[in-house]
Order: structure tokens, then sequence, then C-alpha cells
């Protein structure tokens, strides 16, 4: 194995954005995430005269910190601690690849992060999320499309980002079941309900296309691009791209507004609420997670409180001080 006296923090931060792009697999935006936080830590390091892997310190970490605490947020007067420890993250994440690599720096787990509150999960209640699905207008193409795109979120809890890449060969509509590729490039099953089924069926047999994204454009720029063919185009382009995570968002928002719901909503808030009537229900969180994609436990157990909820309601009805 290759021993380096020390390299150039430009180049290794591109073997690194690299190593993460092929051998871990992360996605592009994820990759573009490293690039920005790691930009701006090479900014900092070299108005510090820290120009290698060796000029990584303790010091120039805390300075470091120091720095990204005292920077205005977008909307507040600092960043979030949250955001804050985000840099963190990439830069030990960072530090382990040069560790990996025999490459003199920073030990990573001296790069510590700071405490942040519990995170606050929104999610609807049953009641709001029916109101929510009855909120397009299934006479038109466009209502058909939301309405299934709504239900799918909430049946399967997928994440946006995985929603838009789905393509019609993934989803088969005589299963119940069918495959995600989500962070990192791990697959994992996710489950349709019988509503979201007949959702998609309406919507694909309301389409008359051959497009190959499970969800496409219905307006007239794309039908012009091929991003969306009438029933007549039968010859569409297979090549035009699918609907953006910034689309679906915006069409989410909408329909709550329109269904009365005052919570912000957004895509992630039906995951929650997809993960969050799971645990209600009776799953284990184990289970929960891997219906997720999560990697770790620790991070569905920001849903703890759905399952100390559960937990009390348990003990008021069957303790016998309660009864």
């Amino acid at each position: 194995m290759i021993r380096y006296m020390h390299m150039q923090l430009a180049e290794a931060t591109r073997q690194f954005l690299e190593y993460c792009e092929v051998e871990r697999g992360r996605v592009p935006g994820t990759i573009r995430m490293y690039a920005f936080v790691l930009d701006r830590f090479l900014d900092f390091a070299q108005h510090a005269h820290a120009v290698t892997t060796r000029d990584i310190t303790i010091e120039l970490v805390r300075k470091f910190r120091l720095w990204l605490h005292r920077r205005p947020g977008r909307d507040t007067e600092t960043l979030a601690r949250a955001t804050e420890n985000l840099h963190l993250v990439v830069l030990r994440a960072f530090l382990k690849f040069l560790t990996k690599r025999d490459i003199p720096s920073l030990a990573p787990e001296k790069v510590e992060l700071a405490n942040v509150p519990d995170r606050d999960v929104d999610f609807l209640e049953p009641d709001e999320v029916e109101r929510l699905l009855a909120a397009p207008n299934v006479r038109r193409l466009l209502g058909l499309r939301d309405r299934a795109i709504l239900e799918v979120l909430y049946s399967t809890g997928v994440r946006v980002g995985e929603l838009v890449s789905l393509l019609r060969e993934d989803v088969r509509l005589d299963r119940e079941e069918f495959a995600v590729r989500g962070k990192g490039g791990k697959i994992r099953v996710v489950f349709l309900s019988s509503s979201a089924q007949t959702a998609l069926q309406s919507y694909l047999d309301a389409r008359g296309d051959a497009l190959p994204h499970l969800f496409v454009r219905h307006d007239r720029a794309a039908q012009k691009t091929g991003a969306a063919a009438p029933r007549t185009r039968r010859n569409a382009k297979t090549d035009a791209p699918p609907l953006t995570p910034r689309s679906v968002e915006r069409l989410v928002q909408r329909y709550a507004r329109a269904a009365g719901i005052a919570k912000h909503v957004h895509p992630h808030t039906l995951r929650h609420s997809f993960a969050t009537d799971l645990l209600r229900g009776g799953a284990q969180l184990r289970d929960v997670q891997a219906m997720l994609g999560h990697a770790s436990i620790t991070t569905t157990q920001i849903y703890t409180h759905v399952t100390e909820e559960h937990l009390k309601e348990v003990h008021q009805r069957h303790h016998r001080h309660h009864r």
C-alpha cells in the first residue's frame, strides 16, 4: 500500500469526491453537497495557511467550527446547529477517507459533533391524510397524476428523489411491492396499498403514451419537447425528463393548502406520516427502518415520540389506577 507523507488538500478532496461517486455510489445531489462543504472548508483552510492534509489539526477544526457558528443563516442571525453539524459530518467523512488511504491527517474521531435538540417530526393525522389524498381533481389527467403521486408517497414512504426516478418498468401493478434504489445505491422493497395501485392504474390508463418514467409533466411546454405526449401521439420521444423533486414539492404544498391543512406540508411529511402510521399500528422500529431505507437505527429513532405516545396510551388503558 502506498504511504503518503502528505497530500495537497485540493487534490485530496478531488479524490474523496470521486471515491464517493464511484466506490460509494452517492447520488449527484449528495456529491454536490459534499463539494460545497469541502470548498467552504478549503477556502477557510487556505486563509489559515493550511494547504496539505497534515495541516488539518484540532486547532484548525476548532477555528472552522467557530467561523461556522458565527456565519449568518438564510433566515436567522446564525447557522442552525444541524447545519453546522452537517459540515462537520462531511469533514469527518473526508478524514475517514484519508485514514483509509493512509494519508496523514487528523484522526476523524477527534471531530466531535455539537449537541442538537431533539428533532421535531411533522406528520399528518389520519383525517388530514384523507383530505390531502382527496384534493386532486381526478376528472383531469393532472389530477389523476397528482393523486397517484400522493398515494405512492404515503403508501411506500419513498423519498421524493426516489419517486421521480421511478420508471414504469419498475412498478408492476399486478404485485403489491416493487424495489427502489435509495441512498448509496442500496435497493429496498416498498409496498403499494390497494388505493395506491388503483390510483396508479387510473393515471397510466389515461396517459396514452409510451414514455418510460412513471410520472411525467403534462403542460404544453412538456408536450412540445416530448416530455409528456397527448393520447394521440404514440411516437413521442422516450428520453424526456421526468418530474423534478421541486415540482413534486410544489404540488404537495398546493394540495395541502386546498385541503385546508395549516401545517407546512412537503413530500417528506408524507414519509414521516407513513412511518408514524406504521408505528402507531404496532410495527417494530427495525421494520420501519428497513422500509424507510435508513442505514442506521439512530435515524429512525426520530420517531420514538410515536412509540412513547403509544406506550402511554397502553398504560392508561390497562393500568388499574386508570381504570
